[in-house]
């Protein structure tokens, strides 16, 4: 295996705006919203950025194909400026595409941003039907809870765990990110939930009623990278930096569900995987997590994809507190996708947004102990034929 790209990028500067129902704002309110906040904590000027990626998944009407709105937006004059898409991963699509082209000597200041307005795109931001075969395949059970309600009967079948452990469970999981977005100035979601009324919520597709279920927002964020040397030139002495990005991308083979049974992720398992050898760590290594909980099961689920939890045994970790905030492996201490909210092109920049407060002590209310390392997770598509991108970031050691 190739050596990787540990500690050879830092981040030295990152931004996100309030996520949420923002119809006073358009895409470029946004783009320029987020990157501002990035440029004031890297220090730099606009002049000295060398290349920028704009992630955007779904907004064709407000972004379009081009990465042309981000450099009308941030006044990118004459250099290399690139749109990227990957589903739910293109956040985390446009923060690889910068640090790599960091890592590779290419250029020394990059920019990553992603940006979604998706509550001006239709019913819900959801895409439409009519796009081809490949959202076809994405929803098989005709809308996304209905597909992520499987891996929840899948989920049972292997282990034999009883249907009310889940579904209690699946309520902690949404209770705990409830929580945390009441802690956060810029999530969507900002009121506890308290578990009796996320247990008899109205369902959704069983079991999914409708706490277990994050809906979508409009927001941005933005990373900015250099190598680890300029960013002590420029008087950081120890910048966060990243270990890890992987990603892995299905051709849809588990569909044919000869060696899947549905209960769980390969890919997350997969991009993991590397994620960890890359980073020299393992698992239990980790200080915190962000992870992808477009539904509550995807959360229970990826906790045993990504080695937290023995198989089998999340359920239990889970009601038992160890993801909670002030539990052994904190997870979406922001309230995760389902309460600071999921603007696509955004989330994977989000979450690294997160995991980048944690590390430099900057997230108030919700600031975690001890942090060392942080890892985010990003699940595009459906269980059975998904992109997913795992990245892991600490400091400079």
């Amino acid at each position: 295996m190739a050596s990787g790209i540990k500690d050879r990028v830092a981040i030295i500067g990152m931004g996100c705006t309030v996520f949420g129902e923002l119809w006073d704002k358009g895409p470029e309110d946004l783009i320029v919203e987020a990157f501002e906040e990035a440029l004031a904590d890297a220090g730099i000027a606009r002049g000295q950025i060398n290349a920028a990626w704009v992630g955007n998944a779904l907004d064709d009407i407000n972004i379009g194909n081009s990465a042309l709105p981000l450099a009308h937006a941030l006044r990118l004059k004459s250099i290399p400026v690139s749109r990227v898409e990957n589903m739910c991963a293109t956040g985390t699509e446009a923060l690889r595409a910068a640090t790599y082209a960091i890592a590779a000597g290419a250029v020394d200041f990059a920019v990553a941003l992603g940006v979604e307005k998706l509550k001006d795109t239709g019913y819900g931001g959801l895409p439409l039907r009519t796009k081809g075969l490949a959202n076809d395949l994405w929803m098989p059970y005709g809308s996304a809870p209905g597909t992520f309600a499987q891996l929840a009967g899948a989920y049972t079948a292997r282990h034999g765990a009883s249907s009310e452990d889940l579904k209690r469970a699946m309520a902690h999981v949404s209770w705990k990110s409830h929580r945390n977005g009441a802690l956060n100035a810029k999530a969507h979601l900002r009121k506890a939930v308290d578990m009796e009324t996320i247990l008899n919520a109205p369902m959704i597709a069983n079991p999914l009623g409708l706490f277990d279920c994050c809906g979508v927002s409009d927001g941005a964020a933005c990373a900015i990278v250099t190598t680890p040397e300029i960013a002590k030139g420029l008087g950081i002495a120890n910048p966060v930096t990243v270990k890890a990005i992987q990603l892995s991308v299905s051709h849809g083979w588990e569909a044919s569900y000869h060696e899947w049974d549905g209960s769980s992720i390969r890919n997350t398992q997969e991009a993991a995987k590397r994620a960890y050898a890359e980073a020299g760590i393992s698992a239990h290594d980790l200080s915190m997590t962000e992870v992808h909980d477009c539904f509550s099961i995807t959360e229970l689920v990826t906790m045993e994809d990504l080695g937290l939890s023995a198989e089998g045994s999340a359920i239990f970790d889970i009601l038992d507190g160890r993801y909670d905030n002030n539990g052994a492996m904190p997870c979406q201490t922001d309230g995760g996708l389902k309460c600071f909210g999921h603007p696509v092109g955004a989330s994977g920049l989000r979450m690294a947004y997160e995991v980048y407060s944690q590390l430099l002590g900057r997230a108030g209310d919700r600031q975690l102990a001890n942090v060392d390392f942080g890892l985010t997770h990003n699940l595009g598509g459906q269980p059975a034929n998904s992109v997913a991108a795992v990245s892991i970031l600490g400091r400079l050691n």
